[in-house]
C-alpha cells in the first residue's frame, strides 16, 4: 500500500531502528516507547489489522509469534514480556498494519489503557 506508514518502513523509505528482520516480518522500535524495551513487529505484506487475517496470509502472522520469543530473548526480556495488537478504532489502532507490540524491561501494570 503506497500510502501505509509501516509499509513505508519495510521498503526502508521511512527510517526506524531495526530490531530483526527475514523474508517475512520486520521488527522495529517504537518511537513513543510505553515500556524500556519496547519493539512493533510487523508482516512484510499489507494486513490492515486482526480482522483481516485469513487463510491466505495467516502464515504470517504464524511467523511472527515464532519469532517473538527470539526478538524478546535478544532483547534481554527473560523476566517475561507483554504482547499486543490494537485492532480498529475504538481498538486504538493507530496505524493500519497489522503489528504487534513487545514490551517489557520492566514490571507491567496489571491494566494498560
Amino acid at each position: 500500500m503506497n500510502d501505509c506508514l509501516f509499509c513505508k518502513i519495510i521498503v526502508g523509505d521511512i527510517p526506524s531502528a531495526k530490531v530483526y528482520e527475514d523474508d517475512m516480518i520486520y521488527a522495529f522500535r517504537d518511537i513513543a516507547p510505553m515500556a524500556p524495551v519496547h519493539v512493533l513487529v510487523i508482516p512484510k505484506v499489507h494486513i490492515a489489522s486482526a480482522d483481516g487475517v485469513n487463510a491466505e496470509n495467516s502464515a504470517y502472522v504464524a511467523h511472527i509469534f515464532e519469532a517473538i520469543p527470539k526478538i524478546a530473548a535478544a532483547e534481554g526480556l527473560t523476566n517475561g514480556y507483554r504482547v499486543i495488537t490494537n485492532c480498529g478504532e475504538d481498538g486504538c489502532q493507530s496505524v493500519k498494519h497489522l503489528h504487534f507490540h513487545i514490551l517489557g524491561g520492566k514490571k507491567l501494570p496489571d491494566q494498560m489503557a
